[in-house]
Parts: C-alpha cells; structure tokens; sequence
C-alpha cells in the first residue's frame, strides 16, 4: 500500500486536523458558534482545523494553490495543482455531538483530481485513493458492493434543510425511491456518504448543490473503488455543477435512472 509523497503529507495534515477537533470534539458543549448562513454553523474548531490543514500543506507544498471552506481561494505559483480542503465535512452534525463528520483533502492536477482522503476521527477511520491505485480504508482495499438488486440495496442522500429551494425535487427524488429499495439515510457528511459508497456500505448516493471542497476527496475514493459516478444532468461535470450520482456498476443503471426522473 505504498503512496506517494503527497499523499503521505494529506494523511498527515489530516491525523493532526483530526486530533485537533476530536479534542473540541469531547468539549462540545463549550464551543461558541456563529451563524454563517442558514442551517450552517461555522465553529471556532472548523477555522482552527482549516489553520493547521493550512500550515501542513502550504509548508509541505508551498507552490501549490489553495482553496479551502473557511479561508476561501488563494493562486500559487504552481498552477496546475491546488489544494481543496474541507476542514469539518459535517458541522451540524460535530455541533450537536453526533460522532459522524470528517477532515477532506483534495489535490487537484490540470483540472483533475488525483488524491483524496477522507478521515473519520470518531472512528479513526481512515479512507484514501490515488488516481489509479486503488481506494483504501485504513489497511484495507475497497471495493464497492456487489449487490444487483434495487429492492436489497441502501442509498445515501442530503436532505435539504432551512427552506433550501431543491426540496421538491428532493421529495419527488424520495417517493420514486424509497418504494424499490431497503432503505435510505441521510446522515448529514457528504465525504462521508461516498466513501460509504467506496467501502460498500452503502449502493449508492445522489445530492444537489454540494460545493467542490464537499465532494472532491470523496468522488476520487468512490471512483477507485469501482463506483460509477455522473452528473445528476449526465451532461455536467459534478465538481462544478455539485449534483452527483454515485453507485456501483451493477445498479448505477437503474438508481440513476430513478433519480433523473
């Protein structure tokens, strides 16, 4: 399972971003949170994590651009390679103490992603691809699920929350769905949801309106572990638009067939 330097410096940042909130983590009840806009919090632990992603990288990689949740975009002199990091995938959820969010770091090349990782500090959970070499959990490959059946597959999706304007189409996407499938779950961390998709826990994931720095680590992750993934309009490109479909190959067909309406 040998990586390369630069992902050998991702795994890094992200273990000590990771240390860094399980810390506020354990202390919840005494963060102070500001509201940044509707239904999304922004916590002193998330800027402090997008700092020491920051510090780790730029130092690590001082050439390379920048674009983070909390400190916005910034040119380097490399520039065909940039960092895209989301600090705390899942505040609402870390806020409320629900042990289910993660650190995401991205490095895109001439437009592509080629490394992600996804980490899971309340699980010490630790998921990771390159482009080409495979996706990994920890010490183990990953390989999405062999399942061929709607009726006994599991689908992961956002709901929209504080009167976002795609909750119709949620709804409607929602009772296509749920009456051909075993369930479905919103657990509230998009990098999350698709490296569920790339460990097989879950058939697949669709969403609206996701920003790049949700999604970028994670589509890698799906990808190398044998998902499928379009636009939910498979003429767009995800990363831009920030609506996907993610599933494996044996039910990538029919799942998104049901999601496009």
């Amino acid at each position: 399972m040998p990586g390369s330097a630069n992902l050998n410096i991702m795994l890094k940042a992200a273990r000590k971003a990771g240390r860094s909130l399980a810390k506020d983590f354990r202390e919840v009840e005494n963060l102070t949170a500001s509201m940044k806009g509707a239904g999304d919090f922004v916590s002193k632990a998330d800027i402090a994590a997008e700092e020491i992603l920051k510090e780790e990288l730029t130092t690590a990689r001082p050439t390379y651009g920048w674009l983070g949740e909390e400190s916005g975009g910034e040119d380097g002199k490399d520039p065909t390679r940039r960092w895209i990091v989301d600090p705390l995938d899942g505040t609402t959820n870390f806020l409320h103490g629900l042990p289910h969010w993660a650190v995401s770091i991205a490095l895109e090349h001439k437009g592509k992603i080629v490394a992600g990782v996804v980490y899971d500090p309340s699980k010490d959970e630790m998921f990771f691809a390159e482009k080409g070499g495979g996706a990994w959990m920890n010490e183990s490959r990953l390989r999405v699920a062999a399942r061929n059946k709607m009726i006994e597959s599991l689908f992961a999706t956002g709901l929209p929350f504080a009167g976002r304007a795609d909750l119709p189409e949620t709804l409607q996407d929602l009772a296509r769905l749920l009456p051909v499938c075993s369930g479905v779950r919103r657990w509230g961390a998009a990098a999350l949801d698709l490296a569920y998709v790339a460990a097989g826990r879950y058939d697949g994931y669709w969403e609206r309106k996701l920003n790049i720095w949700d999604i970028a680590a994670g589509t890698l992750i799906a990808q190398e572990a044998g998902a499928l993934l379009e636009g939910v309009d498979p003429e767009e490109n995800p990363l831009e638009s920030g609506n996907l479909i993610a599933a494996s190959e044996p039910i990538f067909s029919q799942f998104s067939k049901i999601v496009r309406g």
